[in-house]
């Protein structure tokens, strides 16, 4: 994470001068073109004070807002939880009091320019809590009672005796705390949807606002990856009760890899492309239209299939997926063979990469060089463009630099193609387990993983 943080920067460019000649880069090159200041540069109280801020509007929000009550999935032990769900909500007063800053100050607004300045502190301050959080559901995994009352069990795959294993994928299925003044916080469900993915869009708007400081404007490019970002992140807090039936919140514990991947790892990672762009404008045209395909589409095909099995999984007798055929399980439930799960028996992650196409594509054939700080005027090279508000004349060009910055701002579709895939598998083993020679001919029915024809 700190390395893409630094390979892409606003002091030298995307990547980094020094990494693009390997036989001369020294620790002391590095350290120049990512302007190293110390310590200081990777973390700050006041970047770490603003985060636990964040989290603190998280929670009022929380418990202040009116909320539906959603009962997750039956347990093992036979009960079930319940869930309080007003992510949408807690968003949208967010945005309200966000648009009203900056109608008010423009980019300038404080909250875009402190972003902007602690970019990196804030990555460290959300990393330092997904480790406390991390530590503390371990440790209070070991207060789980199987006898206990409360519906507290352990996840299957978090008990495997290997500290390390245990720690980073979880113990416990559904870690709850309870907080003076407020509901009783199942700890997973509410790291998934609101501070870090909330926190993504939020960065993404001040990576927005940082662009119009630099160049008086903002482009199409980044308008689409962030209206993209944007329209995934608010569809699924709309549709948050719908995460109770992934795997996440059903088999999954909540250990270091969501606490880190939830907090840390999403809202940085996947703003990367905003990152890019604040500092290199590219200008889409027509090529816009490629990337406005890849959002409708992968947007259509993950809420539909989305929706269909989670109306099914609740209500198969619902009119809206009625019509649609399954097979019986000796489990004692359904399996869809038609409609979109007929299709391929993981058709939404279909659509969740197609979405990331619309995050990177933007970016183009990325890489960039930065000359700043110059005291006699600089010429722009070829492409170049010179930043506003600068001491000195300041320039962003490409020259060498051009499509050496993909390793980071496609990163995203890569990663996320094994990480999907990764989960497929994942999926298959546990569904195979649960319903054995059923899972088989249930196969030879939709014999495609998640590309039809393909995969």
């Amino acid at each position: 994470m700190y390395l893409f943080l630094f390979a892409c920067n606003d002091i030298s460019g995307c990547p980094a001068p020094s990494l693009l000649d390997p036989k001369s880069l020294t620790l002391e090159k590095f350290k120049k073109d990512v302007g190293w200041q110390g310590l200081s540069t990777i973390f700050n109280a006041d970047a770490f004070y603003a985060t636990l801020g964040w989290y603190g509007l998280s929670l009022l929000l929380y418990a202040i807002l009116p909320a539906a009550e959603n009962d997750g999935t039956v347990l093992r032990t036979g009960g079930r939880l319940k869930y309080r769900s007003n992510a949408f909500a807690s968003a949208a007063f967010t945005a309200v009091i966000l648009a009203g800053g900056t109608i008010a100050q423009g980019a300038n607004f404080p909250v875009w320019t402190f972003i902007s300045d602690n970019y990196i502190p804030l990555f460290t301050s959300n990393l330092i809590v997904s480790f406390v959080l991390a530590v503390y559901v371990y440790a209070a995994s070991f207060t789980v009672r199987s006898d206990n009352t409360d519906n507290r069990e352990l996840a299957g795959g978090g008990i495997s005796g290997n500290v390390i294993y245990d720690f980073f994928i979880g113990r416990e299925l559904n870690p709850r705390i309870k907080l003076p003044l407020l509901p009783e916080i199942d700890i997973k469900y509410f790291m998934e949807m609101r501070p870090g993915l909330l926190g993504w869009v939020v960065l993404d708007c001040a990576m927005i606002a940082q662009q119009y400081r630099n160049f008086g404007y903002v482009t199409d490019s980044m308008l689409i990856a962030v209206v993209s970002q944007s329209a995934y992140v608010f569809d699924g807090l709309y549709m948050e009760p719908a995460v109770l039936t992934t795997i996440d919140i059903v088999s999954d514990g909540f250990g270091f890899m969501l606490a880190f991947g939830d907090l840390a790892w999403l809202p940085f990672v996947y703003t990367l492309q905003a990152r890019y762009l604040a500092i290199y404008p590219v200008q889409l045209g027509w090529y816009s239209l490629v990337t406005l395909g890849a959002l409708a589409t992968g947007l259509y095909i993950f809420r539909s299939s989305n929706n269909e099995k989670n109306r099914f999984r609740r209500n198969p007798n619902d009119p809206a997926i009625a019509h649609l055929r399954s097979m019986e399980t000796k489990a004692g439930t359904k399996l869809l063979i038609s409609g979109w799960w007929g299709t391929a028996r993981h058709i939404n992650y279909l659509g969740d990469w197609i979405l990331s196409w619309a995050y990177c594509l933007p970016t183009g054939i990325a890489g960039y060089h930065i000359v700043r700080h110059q005291i006699m005027p600089v010429a722009i090279p070829d492409g170049g463009i010179a930043m506003l508000g600068a001491p000195g004349p300041t320039v962003v060009y490409q020259g060498d630099a051009k499509g050496w910055g993909i390793a980071i701002t496609y990163f995203y579709m890569i990663y996320f193609s094994v990480l999907l895939i990764h989960r497929e598998r994942r999926d298959e083993a546990k569904c195979r387990a649960k319903y054995g020679k059923d899972w088989e001919e249930y196969c030879k029915k939709v014999p495609w993983r998640i590309v039809p024809y393909i995969y």
